[in-house]
């Protein structure tokens, strides 16, 4: 659908964290001016994530299992009907002005194909150190952010899938998430790099500011077993690509 954005939310086990990242959507985001969709895709969870959905009406696909984030991003955006295409993390709040600004950036010119915000915990460029001890602190920083950063945006080699918002044509151009990535880690890095090789140029929105608790999947699991996900998919990419992802990370 022209000028509508639909936003896939991946969620595990984390209901507290999906009622919070769209509870601050539906406070922050005007859907007169900014038309929107929210897509849930539950990966198997037991804490009642599709019943709360459907009693809020959203849309919610339901898998058996955990099939890890590129899976259910892949299935999301199968039924998402928007001109533009949002990744969101479960554990991300956003901020007044937030998805005016991205898509600002992303239809600014032709070549662009995908953008992001920054935020407060992430790894690569995307991360700033912006003080605050509360969420009402977080949306103050964010607010001046909007202002004073306002249109200010720069080209990245990489964004982070927390809160990756690209075009329908990169989607059709260049296809789906690769799930050899699952459950996750490298998978953004492997679309990007592709949505560059096919030319598409990348922004980092200075002027969004998103609240990012980070890794919030993956706490719940043994870091030692976190760590070898991590190298092993580093290694995926290495073998796919014959370079280091690590490049283009700063």
């Amino acid at each position: 659908m022209k000028g509508m954005t639909s936003i896939i939310i991946p969620s595990y086990n984390g209901l507290s964290l999906l009622q919070d990242a769209i509870g601050a959507i539906r406070r922050y985001t005007d859907s007169n001016e900014t038309p929107y969709e929210i897509i849930v895709v539950d990966n198997g969870s037991a804490d009642g994530t599709c019943k709360w959905c459907i009693r809020e009406g959203i849309p919610c696909l339901s898998l058996a299992r955990n099939t890890g984030f590129p899976f259910a991003c892949n299935r999301g955006l199968r039924m998402a009907r928007g001109e533009y295409l949002m990744l969101l993390n479960n554990d991300v709040t956003v901020s007044a002005g937030w998805l005016p600004a991205l898509i600002r950036a992303l239809t600014a010119r032709a070549d662009i194909g995908m953008v992001g915000p920054v935020t407060n915990y992430v790894s690569g460029r995307q991360q700033v150190d912006y003080p605050f001890s509360s969420m009402e602190e977080f949306h103050g920083q964010a607010a001046t952010a909007l202002v004073q950063e306002a249109k200010r945006s720069e080209p990245i080699m990489r964004l982070v899938g927390f809160c990756m918002l690209f075009k329908r044509s990169l989607y059709e151009r260049i296809g789906e998430l690769d799930e050899r990535f699952t459950p996750g880690h490298y998978e953004d890095d492997d679309y990007c790099f592709r949505a560059r090789m096919h030319g598409y140029c990348l922004l980092m929105c200075r002027d969004v500011f998103v609240h990012h608790r980070g890794s919030a999947s993956f706490k719940r699991s043994n870091p030692q077993e976190v760590q070898q996900l991590v190298e092993r998919n580093r290694q995926h990419f290495i073998s796919k690509w014959k370079v280091d992802p690590a490049k283009f990370m700063y």
